[in-house]
């Protein structure tokens, strides 16, 4: 079964973090970067798929063979550029899903109107954060310890393979609990391409090529992964 690629555009300072996390979770992940200092910061950091090439080139953005329904996440802290980027790559990969960093409303307008199929507007997400803080204190505090980077405890989206354990497995008869994950929800292709939360009490069944949302310690998610695999 095809893993979908990821491509992250930027690698400033301010992206070493994003680029951490992304690459603990994709096992296809990549970064594209337009100058050297960055390929070099990259480099040092010990990512192996590095591109140096220039982003506003058409030509040269054609070369990292993008297939369908891959990520392409835009991160330039050039948010001019970012736009322009978004543009040319809905352009160049039409049914690729952009993934884009906004600093404002109009940004966000921009990136919407380039094609970005989903917008992360930085200062909506700040604006929530201290809006959460000041609300909802005690929510807030959980959430951070449930996911504080150095507890390693994340969600993680988990394909079922064909000639997997899970396949044609009623999802309320299998017990996540002695694998020490949570099961969030799923996408049941059978059924619909939304996500269905397991609280919605409806009867799924689990079959290859469905979607799984599991929460969870990272070192049990992989071995989970392995178990539906084997």
């Amino acid at each position: 079964m095809y893993k979908r690629k990821a491509f992250m555009f930027g690698y400033s300072s301010k992206r070493t973090f994003l680029a951490h996390q992304l690459g603990l979770n994709l096992t296809e992940f990549s970064i594209v970067v337009s100058d050297e200092e960055s390929f070099a910061r990259a480099k040092e950091k010990g990512y192996k798929n590095l591109y140096l090439l220039d982003v506003t080139d058409d030509e040269a953005l054609e070369s990292l063979e993008v297939n369908d329904n891959d990520y392409l996440i835009c991160v330039m802290d050039d948010h001019h550029l970012n736009v322009f980027l978004t543009l040319s790559l809905h352009a160049l990969f039409p049914k690729a899903e952009i993934v884009a960093l906004s600093d404002s409303r109009h940004t966000s307008q921009k990136l919407k109107m380039a094609g970005a199929s989903k917008i992360i507007d930085l200062y909506q997400v700040s604006a929530n954060r201290i809006h959460n803080i000041l609300h909802k204190p005690v929510t807030t505090k959980l959430i951070e310890e449930l996911f504080n980077a150095e507890k390693e405890f994340s969600f993680r989206e988990m394909v079922i393979p064909e000639g997997s354990k899970l396949d044609g497995v009623m999802a309320a008869n299998f017990d996540f609990y002695p694998h020490n994950i949570i099961l969030v929800g799923m996408i049941d292709n059978h059924l619909s391409k939304q996500f269905i939360f397991v609280t919605s009490g409806l009867e799924n069944r689990f079959d290859s090529g469905d979607t799984l949302v599991c929460i969870g310690y990272m070192k049990d998610l992989d071995k989970f992964e392995k178990f539906m695999k084997n």
